[in-house]
């Protein structure tokens, strides 16, 4: 099954998530399809905290890829500037 998920990056106590497309029996930061987009949970006021390329991640839904829980939280969330 393909999904649409958290691989963690960044440093210790720094985290950064990138968004990938990988088959659920790949290691949580092993083999990906493609990126997706980023998440920073530790973003300050005036960066961008997520970004996301939502024609990549409709054409990966559409074709059956299932979102992660907190993918798609952070989905609901999203409001691209323009």
């Amino acid at each position: 099954m393909v999904v649409i998920r958290l691989t963690r990056g960044g440093a210790k106590d720094r985290p950064f998530y990138n968004i990938v497309v990988t088959d659920s029996r790949n290691r949580r930061d092993g083999r990906f399809v493609e990126r997706l987009g980023f998440y920073d949970p530790l973003a300050k006021e005036g960066q961008e905290g997520v970004r996301f390329a939502l024609d990549r991640v409709n054409y990966w839904v559409g074709v059956g890829a299932k979102p992660s829980d907190a993918v798609a939280r952070l989905l609901k969330q999203y409001k691209p500037a323009a």
